[in-house]
């Protein structure tokens, strides 16, 4: 007896293999791959407008302030008189131009630095208690970064600096480099991490295992 063409075609369906679907392994390997992309792309902004900001634009603001650092580069803090003698050595432009640097470059270079530091930590501990250990100076570094832009305007901005406003506005630039620096040091442990801790079994954080 012949055989339609609609049951040749169910019989050869049959015997095809079923598609195979993707394992929790691949779906995670690509999630990372995806988010390493963005990481590198992150990383390397928040580097552009490291050396945009601190060592391009701020280091031309001396040629405005009679060869005066800007307060955000000395990372061991500053005093009243060296804020005033900073604010007569500049004039309302030059006094201008660092309040617009800190609301354009020094407010994107804490949010994308974070950004990349905060995804580095995510992509590497796989324990929920560790990456919020390693996420603690990143996101004050950001709190206290966008702090102090302000603080230095409003010491800038007086005719007769506060000795308290200037002590609060010198003490947010000792902690932002601080915690710059114990933020790069808490990227570079998530990296080395054993394995152990960036282990993430069946998908799921290991500390819901664990208990």
């Amino acid at each position: 007896m012949a055989k339609t063409r609609a049951q040749i075609a169910r019989r050869y369906a049959s015997r095809a293999p079923a598609p195979s679907a993707p394992g929790p392994t691949g779906g995670r390997s690509s999630q990372k791959n995806n988010g390493t992309l963005v990481l590198v792309a992150a990383a390397a902004a928040s580097l552009l407008l490291f050396w945009y900001f601190h060592l391009l634009t701020l280091g031309q603001m001396t040629q405005l302030a009679d060869g005066l650092t800007m307060p955000d580069m000395l990372v061991g803090g500053y005093d009243a008189g060296y804020v005033q003698r900073l604010r007569e050595a500049m004039d309302d432009d030059a006094r201008g131009q660092l309040s617009y640097l800190h609301k354009t470059a020094g407010t994107l270079f804490p949010l994308i630095f974070a950004f990349a530091w905060l995804l580095l930590v995510q992509l590497n501990a796989g324990r929920r208690w560790l990456r919020w250990v390693l996420w603690s100076p990143v996101i004050l570094f950001v709190v206290v970064d966008l702090w102090e832009n302000i603080a230095i305007d409003a010491v800038l901005a007086q005719a007769s600096p506060d000795a308290g406003a200037v002590g609060l506005a010198s003490t947010l630039t000792v902690l932002r480099w601080a915690l710059l620096v114990l933020s790069l040091v808490a990227g570079a442990v998530s990296v080395f991490l054993p394995r152990h801790l960036r282990a993430r079994p069946d998908g799921a954080d290991t500390t819901t295992r664990n208990g």
